[in-house]
């Protein structure tokens, strides 16, 4: 199997596979030079913490990290601990990665995103000055905190390297993300073209914190079916595109589809959506689509690809797999 030309590449898991196999994959695809694996939180199937402390504890060398939590339903000292956990378990592997969640699924439990930029500043001060084991009082909006501290009465009680990146989609958050956070989670299911914007709006915030767009880390989700058969690949595509294209429509916003298509698959699958569902609304899903927003296809066609996402400015893919994961492993190995 030919090896990448990147420099830098992560693996990103979600639910489609066991808990243990997920492990193998961490194990395989640090062994194959891969700088990350990833875990997801995004429907209510999978916490990413779990996952990530199995991960961390099968592997030696490979970044774990968080694609992504909410900033919504942890508290902020429970989250900031977690995250010491975290490095105490890895230390200077653990990555934070966070977003402002979405809807429906946030208001269908019960969470109200008002003011998200503002929610967002405030978990990610507060956590930062906990994770140097500063003693923090705050008041804001959205947390309210008096005199605590991460109480590290055994162990390392130095401050803790936990990079904190933010999945942001839209143009504010965006751009908030470039004046304070380590990087952003770019997102996926998008064309490659739309890293030009969203890289602007990084630079236009790095410049608020006298920083410059190489200040800020730009790893990117991107959706990788691959398969020998390049129809069997766009297939495997275009079962993830059905449900994610009706279940947040801030990804078929920022993917650009038709707002008819999007309707039309929405009208026929349920929350959670079956299996039948989404086979009989897949068709609705082009061809076209799934090549303009995913890396499927053949190894060569996928790395191609990927290729464009990074020639557009995304540090580091984070390699979603659809099909056989050990595949596409392969397909982007470095060593």
């Amino acid at each position: 199997m030919a090896q990448t030309n990147l420099p830098r590449v992560a693996l990103y898991l979600q639910d489609a596979h066991p808990l243990r196999d997920g492990m193998h994959y961490a194990k395989y695809a640090e062994e194959r030079g891969f700088e990350a694996v990833w875990q997801a939180e995004s429907r209510l199937v999978r916490d990413a913490i779990v996952p990530m402390a199995a991960f961390a504890a099968v592997t030696e060398r490979i970044k774990v990290g968080s694609g992504v939590i909410n900033n919504w339903t942890r508290n902020i000292g429970l989250l900031a601990a977690t995250f010491l956990t975290l490095d105490d378990l890895a230390p200077g592997r653990i990555i934070c990665g966070i977003g402002a969640w979405w809807d429906p699924l946030a208001r269908n439990v019960g969470i109200d995103r008002r003011k998200p930029l503002l929610a967002m500043r405030e978990t990610i001060e507060v956590m930062r000055r906990l994770l140097r084991l500063e003693r923090v009082t705050f008041h804001g909006e959205f947390h309210h905190v008096d005199d605590i501290e991460l109480d590290v009465v055994h162990g390392r009680k130095e401050p803790r390297d936990v990079k904190i990146m933010i999945g942001a989609t839209g143009p504010q958050m965006m751009e908030m993300t470039g004046e304070i956070a380590d990087g952003a989670v770019l997102n996926y299911c998008v064309p490659p073209e739309y890293n030009d914007e969203a890289l602007e709006q990084l630079e236009r915030g790095a410049r608020k914190a006298g920083r410059t767009l190489d200040d800020i880390d730009r790893p990117q989700l991107v959706v990788c079916s691959v398969h020998e058969d390049h129809d069997e690949a766009i297939r495997g595509a275009k079962m993830l595109l059905t449900q994610y294209l009706a279940q947040q429509p801030h990804i078929a916003k920022a993917s650009g589809v038709d707002p008819a298509i999007v309707k039309q698959i929405q009208s026929i699958l349920g929350w959670p959506a079956t299996k039948e569902q989404i086979e009989h609304a897949m068709h609705l899903v082009p061809d076209d689509l799934v090549l303009r927003i995913t890396a499927t296809g053949t190894p060569d066609e996928a790395r191609a690809k990927v290729m464009e996402y990074v020639k557009r400015g995304a540090t580091c893919p984070i390699l979603y797999p659809l099909g056989d994961p050990l595949l596409m492993i392969d397909t982007f190995a470095t060593r």
